[in-house]
């Protein structure tokens, strides 16, 4: 909607019609074309959003519903690092414990694996030593074959081949001890890395049931979708999230809101859009704060607009305001009342809407003059529901406010006889 304020108070006189003039049985009212100081001001409603904002989520924990312990109140202000909710760790403390004491005796495991495969290995050294000791006794053994009998000559052989058997034994023994022992040193220290793993993992959890801000701002609680049991019905309101709810992992909790950096998304309508251009200062009420006034700035104006419209003006244009300076009680989603505040026009001419016609597709009064009312073209600079700043016509021009023509062919209709003085005559 746009409002015309009228800096020189000569509205009410302007408006009113000044007479009307009679031609045999035809009266058309009219009005004088009045010249004055006006402002511009276009009025509409929108609604406040931030361009900069944080969604807060409750961490994504295997293991079931989560238990809200801490969360700040609706609008409190909070600096980023500060933590807005927390969650009740309990569950993880136990898990970070089970997992230290695995990790703490699988280290112990490894160390008794190391020890044993340190034993074993001294074992089948002294073995070694003394296979190789058993062979080259038989190996001397057998250089006395020559010296003794056939028989003792045999025993000696036999008793070589046992030796050299029983060392190489040994050798594929020891390759197995020390095999297996590494094995089992192994199969220890993958027990302690995933236990270790878990550790981290319990203590990035319990790190993460402490939802911190990103970024400076105020805190917007969501609502519990989750305290319905998944049943909606229609008008149903849902109660915002407090401290003892159960929550499911992943759930947006709160938003941050950096209320420094919040705008209107509103519209006009296309006759108004010509009047606003970016950078206009901007009024602005709030519905949910009623004692407060903030003020702003035309940012982004989409479409080109019209001057002028003679059907129903359906066309909208996005209009996006600027908030100088918000406060914390301002919320994303409530609704504003804007008052765009347009330029002023000195000496404007302007005449009621209703004096405005179409013809031929461009805006038209119907000018008195000696002979009737004659059309005239005309230029309109701003519209408004009730008046229009018109060029093209002269101060004291008397134009009607109904129009003519049409006035003379319901008089012909209603009495059967058509006007005698050409009143619309082209």
């Amino acid at each position: 909607m746009l409002v015309i304020c009228v800096l020189v108070c000569t509205a009410c006189a302007s408006c009113s019609l000044k007479g009307a003039s009679r031609s045999d049985s035809v009266d058309v009212p009219y009005t004088e074309v009045e010249k004055t100081n006006v402002q511009i001001r276009v009025q509409t409603t929108g609604e406040l959003r931030s361009t900069h904002s944080a969604m807060l989520t409750a961490p994504a924990i295997a293991g079931g519903t989560l238990q809200l312990v801490r969360l700040l109140k609706m609008g409190t202000e909070v600096k980023a690092g500060d933590v807005v909710f927390e969650f009740d760790p309990s569950e993880q403390e136990y898990n970070l414990e089970q997992n230290r004491s695995d990790y703490q005796q699988a280290n112990q495991e490894i160390i008794k694996a190391k020890d044993d495969a340190l034993v074993q290995a001294a074992q089948d050294q002294t073995a070694l030593l003394k296979a190789r000791f058993d062979v080259r006794q038989a190996e001397l053994e057998v250089s006395k074959n020559d010296l003794v009998s056939a028989i003792d000559a045999q025993k000696n052989q036999l008793a070589l081949d046992e030796a050299n058997r029983a060392l190489a034994q040994l050798r594929q023994d020891i390759q197995s001890h020390a095999a297996s022992g590494q094995a089992t040193v192994a199969v220890d220290e993958e027990k302690a890395h995933k236990a270790q793993l878990a550790m981290e993992q319990a203590e990035q959890n319990i790190k993460n049931m402490r939802v911190t801000s990103p970024i400076d701002g105020v805190v917007v609680v969501r609502q519990n979708q989750n305290a319905s049991g998944g049943f909606f019905f229609s008008g149903m309101t849902l109660p915002d999230f407090q401290e003892g709810d159960q929550v499911n992992p992943g759930s947006a909790i709160a938003d941050v809101i950096d209320v420094s950096q919040m705008e209107i998304a509103a519209r006009v309508s296309e006759s108004d859009r010509v009047n606003v251009k970016t950078g206009q200062q901007v009024e602005i009420r709030v519905d949910a704060l009623p004692d407060k006034v903030f003020y702003g700035k035309v940012k982004t104006v989409t479409g080109s607009g019209v001057a002028f419209s003679f059907g129903n003006d359906s066309g909208k244009s996005q209009v996006t305001i600027q908030i100088d300076h918000a406060d914390k009680d301002v919320r994303p989603g409530f609704t504003a009342h804007l008052q765009i505040i347009g330029e002023e026009v000195n000496d404007a001419l302007w005449v009621p809407r209703e004096a405005i016609f179409e013809k031929g597709g461009s805006p038209s009064v119907y000018a008195r003059t000696e002979k009737g009312f004659e059309p005239r073209l005309i230029q309109i600079r701003y519209v408004t529901g009730g008046i229009a700043i018109v060029s093209g016509l002269r101060q004291g021009t008397q134009v009607a406010v109904v129009n003519p023509e049409q006035a003379a062919k319901r008089s012909l209709n209603s009495s059967g006889a058509g006007p005698t003085n050409g009143i619309g005559q082209q």
